[in-house]
């Protein structure tokens, strides 16, 4: 077991640990309990995330980290800038955070161990990722070796408020309407793609039965010929022309601190099992998730209320609008007897 338990007065050596999650948003979410519970255990130990630029925003305003170190996966980068340049800053980064004498490493994600030991730190510990349990408590087994024993709480994200502020004047958003959807129709996996055609019926039922008064549209943006990020911009407008007239508003998030800003000012929020619902997770949304050939068990919703859809086929092409429109009836029914 590493020993942390001695306090540091300030002109003692600090303590250094890092935590390296270098997947998806969802992924990274579902480390913020881990970093709590080790601020809560340590206040005093340095504590730094070494995550990728396509998550990394998602920590923005985490008050249990002191910095956090993002690199370039090269499938990620733009289209001139070469795999070797984006090695290289990957290198350089890595040898900076050698430089810091690193005490714990924490191996959140699967393949990290060679980052690990890139960065020579005392201790190496990786997660026993055996089992069907839920994503968060597989990575709250790294905290049993730091003498922690607490059950992990829920996932921590901070939308920005000067964003929320925008993103409302622009939409016309009141406070606390209590009604408003917001549905995401992304999804990167072909069995999580619920049919448009399906969506348009579900939103027109929810909003002629007054179960909600506006809808926030979201998808993820660009073309889906796009190599490095397919998006659904031809999806959004087909869906748009579907709902002319109706009170549905699209709001196209080409950033990620956009995307929590805008699913901030929701009050339920629909979508696929995905990087978005777990953002909608990390901000206390009740959910209505469709799932198709992914784990339920492992990546549902935490912390949160949530309606889970998924058909024995695992294709979230055979749940229906009916089943749909029950799961949001249902939630939003909880919400207002709340």
């Amino acid at each position: 077991m590493v020993d942390f338990g001695r306090r540091y007065h300030k002109k003692a050596m600090q303590q250094h640990m890092l935590v390296i999650r270098r997947d998806n948003i969802g992924d990274l979410l579902c480390t913020t309990p881990l970093l709590t519970a080790i601020r809560k255990r340590y206040p005093d130990v340095w504590l730094g995330v070494l995550a990728n630029r396509y998550n990394a925003p998602i920590l923005a305003g985490n008050p249990d980290i002191d910095d956090f170190f993002a690199y370039e996966k090269a499938k990620h980068r733009a289209t001139d800038k070469s795999r070797l340049s984006v090695w290289w800053e990957t290198a350089k980064l890595l040898w900076r955070l050698r430089r810091m004498r690193l005490d714990v490493v924490l191996c959140a994600s699967p393949g990290s161990r060679r980052f690990a030991r890139l960065l020579a730190a005392r201790h190496i510990i990786e997660a026993d990722r055996s089992g069907g349990e839920h994503e968060v408590v597989i990575t709250a087994r790294l905290l049993k070796p730091l003498g922690i024993a607490a059950a992990p709480g829920p996932l921590v994200l901070h939308a920005d408020t000067s964003r929320q502020d925008t993103i409302r004047a622009a939409m016309g958003l009141p406070q606390n309407d209590g009604r408003c959807l917001a549905v995401h129709i992304s999804a990167r996996k072909p069995k999580q793609r619920w049919p448009i055609e399906r969506y348009a019926e579900l939103i027109r039922r929810l909003l002629a039965t007054g179960l909600v008064r506006r809808v926030m549209l979201f998808w993820a943006p660009g073309a889906a010929t796009d190599p490095l990020h397919p998006g659904d911009d031809d999806k959004a407008a087909r869906l748009m022309n579907l709902l002319v007239n109706l009170p549905v508003k699209p709001l196209a998030t080409h950033e990620l601190p956009e995307l929590v800003a805008g699913l901030s000012l929701a009050d339920v929020v629909v979508c696929s099992d995905g990087g978005a619902m777990h953002i909608a997770a990390g901000l206390g949304k009740p959910i209505v998730c469709f799932f198709g050939n992914s784990s339920a068990e492992r990546w549902h919703p935490w912390g949160v209320p949530y309606e889970l859809l998924q058909k024995t086929s695992r294709d979230v092409a055979d749940i229906s609008v009916d089943e749909a429109f029950d799961a949001c009836r249902r939630t939003l029914e909880r919400i207002a007897q709340e």
